[in-house]
């Protein structure tokens, strides 16, 4: 089943994923293996026994925001997501600023990943086999790995995310199970969630690193052209990922507290965080499952990257229907209805950046990983913000049935949530990076630049482009407009909202048009 209109060539696979298939999509970009063995462990070493309760409060947050945002998915259907949602809330300018956004935090996500790629397969050649394996290399394999599978159809990446999210998770529950049904170190308490645990200054380090644990869950709205029944899919998906991660981050960590004791686990995080969970599950299981540990890592990295790769894909695609990025890249191929030639143009991104650091001798993960990571994870985050305030300002001016939970409530204090997440990560960067002031600085001022950047570009579509500019912040379905697809048979109004929706109420949010 396709979305091309008539005449205008082969469309997206429509009515293909359902909740579970986007669910797998999001929870495997946020990697949990690699995001609990690699990082947990730093959170304990600087928050202390509380840490699991900084996982509960980032996706009590989360899930906050997820009210209004989902709640504009029934209203505004376009394919690009985050950039689409502030374009009609806080106007075009906002609106082409968050897409180039977007589209650098979500290729900085990925594309860092590949120096993680390689350096974890290096350390588990190291492990298991005694081997140096180079990780430029593997890296490059791992493009064209990733590039393949992303050109390919979508329910086949479905499928393959399916089977390696299954096993991550799975190694992770394994040493769950090994230490409640062995009592752990001490016998089980529930001491990290106990207020002199949890209120510590340590805390705000633990919520900077939770945080960014869930980067990506708000990827499922960019596959609604591909949902079946996206009006009650997409919500799904969103709010079982932010669950289930919340959830799982917090009661893995949890376990890994009561595999140490509460008096011994931050010690042993601070002196091998890498080796902590490796120590756990060999305690506990075996040291077998430690090998599978090793193996898993590896695969966890590549589910990840194959779930950025599609996002960022329907991302490219949605911007190339929207007149801001060539059309050639919104080509959709004929037999698999995937948009390869967005494939092809980040994977030939991801290779430039990757072999620059890696001719200049960079490390991986230090560099590669985090440098490119931590704007991209940033600028991920300010883009929530930025749609949590475009919630109220859109339902201000257009008519509907909504809640006011759900319209103004909910997305307000979602903001000020996300803005002091933001916050807390900016002053704790040097956490992420390891790197000096005049590169965290560097780092943090590339996400303001970019959004400003892509202000600029707005101006000069204004300017020079003024349909593609007016075009921006309107419905799918209407011709040009970002998204280019409505998933909806519901008549629309004039401008292209269903007929409950348009009716202009207010002035005090900035205009979604160029008038």
């Amino acid at each position: 089943m396709s979305d091309a209109s008539p005449g205008s060539g082969p469309g997206l696979r429509t009515g293909t994923l359902g909740s579970a298939d986007i669910a797998f999509f999001v929870v495997s970009a946020a990697a949990p293996l690699t995001v609990m063995a690699g990082v947990a462990p730093i959170a304990l070493a600087l928050g202390g026994v509380g840490a699991p309760a900084g996982y509960l409060l980032a996706g009590i947050t989360l899930a906050v925001f997820a009210v209004g945002f989902t709640t504009m998915s029934r209203h505004v259907t376009s394919g690009g997501a985050f950039y689409a949602y502030i374009a009609r809330g806080l106007g075009p300018v906002a609106g082409i600023g968050a897409a180039l956004l977007a589209l650098i935090g979500y290729n900085g996500m990925e594309i860092g990943i590949y120096g993680l790629l390689g350096s974890a397969t290096g350390d588990t050649g190291r492990a298991l086999w005694g081997l140096d394996i180079p990780w430029l290399p593997v890296s490059l394999a791992g493009l064209l790995l990733i590039w393949y599978c992303g050109y390919r159809s979508i329910d086949f990446g479905a499928k393959i995310l399916a089977v390696l999210l299954v096993a991550e998770t799975g190694i992770l529950v394994l040493l769950a199970g090994g230490v409640l049904v062995q009592g752990g170190a001490d016998g089980l308490g529930l001491a990290s969630f106990a207020p002199e645990h949890v209120l510590v200054p340590g805390t705000a380090a633990v919520l900077a690193f939770a945080f960014a644990a869930f980067t990506g869950f708000e990827s499922t709205v960019i596959y609604r052209r591909e949902a079946r029944d996206p009006v009650r899919t997409v919500p799904r998906a969103t709010y079982a990922a932010v669950a289930f991660l919340g959830t799982f981050y917090a009661f893995i960590v949890w376990t890994v507290i009561q595999a140490f004791g509460d008096d011994a686990v931050v010690k042993a995080a601070t002196d091998d965080p890498g080796g902590l969970f490796f120590a756990a599950i060999t305690t506990y299981v075996g040291a077998w499952a430690a090998d599978l540990m090793h193996l898993l890592i590896v695969t966890s990295v590549l589910a990840s990257l194959l779930a950025f790769h599609n996002a960022i894909n329907r991302y490219t695609l949605a911007l190339s229907e929207g007149g801001v990025l060539p059309r050639a890249l919104g080509r959709i191929h004929p037999r698999h209805g995937s948009p390869y030639l967005a494939g092809i143009a980040q994977t030939a991104l991801g290779a430039v950046v990757v072999l620059g650091f890696g001719i200049a001798g960079a490390d991986p993960y230090t560099q590669l990983l985090l440098w490119v990571n931590t704007p991209g994870m940033i600028g991920l985050m300010a883009l929530m913000l930025l749609a949590a305030l475009a919630v109220p300002c859109y339902f201000r001016r257009v008519r509907h049935r909504e809640g006011v939970l759900r319209t103004v409530v909910a997305p307000l204090v979602s903001a000020v949530l996300l803005a002091v997440a933001i916050l807390l990560i900016a002053t704790k960067v040097h956490l992420f990076t390891g790197a000096s002031d005049l590169v965290n600085t560097v780092l943090l001022a590339l996400v303001p630049a970019v959004f400003a950047l892509g202000a600029v570009l707005a101006l000069w579509l204004r300017r020079h482009r003024p349909e593609v500019y007016a075009n921006f912040a309107a419905e799918p379905g209407a011709s040009g407009s970002p998204g280019g697809h409505d998933d909806h048979d519901t008549p629309r109004g004039p401008g292209g909202d269903r007929p409950t929706d348009p009716h202009p109420r207010s002035e005090a949010c900035p205009q979604p048009t160029s008038s």
